[in-house]
Parts: C-alpha cells; sequence; structure tokens
C-alpha cells in the first residue's frame, strides 16, 4: 500500500469507528489525514471507497491477530483486539447497519469479513473437537459477535463471560 494511502486509512479509520460512517463528512476525514480533499480522492476514489479501503486494511489485521486454534486462544485475541483496536462493537456490523447493504462494496467488503470470522471459528472447533460441527461453529459465532458487541458497555468482562461460555460448550461435545 502506498505510504500516502496508508497514512489516510490509519488516519480515519479511528474516525469511523468513533463516530459512524454515514455521519462523518470529507471535511472532517481530510481533517483527521492531514490531508486535502483533492489527495484523498487521488487515492481512494470516494468516500465509498476510502469506507472498503478501510474494512479492508481492518479485515487483514483482524486476519493476522485471529490467526488462532483453541477457544482460549480465540478470546485471548478478542480481549487484545478489544483493548488495543477499540470497544465500539463491530465496525464491520456497524457499517453494513448504516449502509443497509446497498453499497456494493461495503456489502463485499463485510461479507468477505464475514467469510473470515466463519473460518477462523470453524478451525478452532475443528481443531478443539476434530470435527466440523456446524451447530457449534454457530454457538461460538454468537458468542463471539455478542462479545464484541457488549464489550461497549461491559468492557472486557463481556469477552471473558463469552469466554467461559465458549469452554463450556466445546467441553460438552
Amino acid at each position: 500500500m502506498a505510504p500516502t494511502r496508508e497514512r489516510i486509512l490509519t488516519a480515519v479509520e479511528p474516525v469511523f469507528d468513533r463516530h459512524g460512517f454515514a455521519g462523518v463528512g470529507v471535511d472532517r476525514l481530510t481533517a483527521a489525514a492531514g490531508v486535502s480533499s483533492r489527495t484523498l480522492y487521488k487515492h481512494l476514489g470516494s468516500k465509498t471507497g476510502l469506507v472498503a479501503a478501510v474494512l479492508g486494511a481492518r479485515g487483514e489485521r483482524f486476519a493476522r491477530a485471529f490467526d488462532v486454534l483453541t477457544v482460549d486462544e480465540l478470546f485471548n485475541a478478542l480481549a487484545t483486539w478489544v483493548r488495543t483496536e477499540g470497544s465500539h462493537g463491530c465496525l464491520f456490523l456497524r457499517a453494513m447497519g448504516e449502509d443497509g447493504g446497498s453499497v456494493p462494496e461495503i456489502s463485499a467488503a463485510v461479507a468477505e469479513y464475514r467469510e473470515l470470522l466463519y473460518s477462523v471459528v470453524t478451525r478452532v472447533v475443528e481443531y478443539e473437537t476434530g470435527t466440523a460441527d456446524e451447530l457449534l461453529v454457530e454457538q461460538l459465532l454468537v458468542l463471539f459477535e455478542g462479545a464484541t458487541s457488549t464489550a461497549s458497555y461491559r468492557g472486557p468482562r463481556a469477552v471473558e463471560s463469552a469466554r467461559t461460555a465458549a469452554q463450556r460448550l466445546v467441553v460438552t461435545r
């Protein structure tokens, strides 16, 4: 990624995370990135391109952070993610909620994240149980997403509660 493009993405992601996508104007984004609107458009094409690129970069970080095999590692990674990335809820789900699924670039970035998360949880279930138990995958996805959302108002406790529930589910399999 070009240094200017990377700098823009790094600077505007926290703005989107804190204030949402729809309610943030280009002026606020260019101020956060320290670039002109012309530079922003040159490197990202449009606000939609910027949102999609931010989600793509976040998805890449997520993939690196969640290269895990066990339930404990999964929720350790989530605790670290919430602590370092913030706890305003899932940025991908918020993007889809604000967009309503009407912008193909954003829908594609969200779909890619969902596939990634599903594959991470499936890998954990297969490692922990030796089988591809789809019900257990769904249960862990609900716990993971619930912890991500609940951490926004309950803090790290939400992740620990989800970890405990997930460990109990895996043990009963």
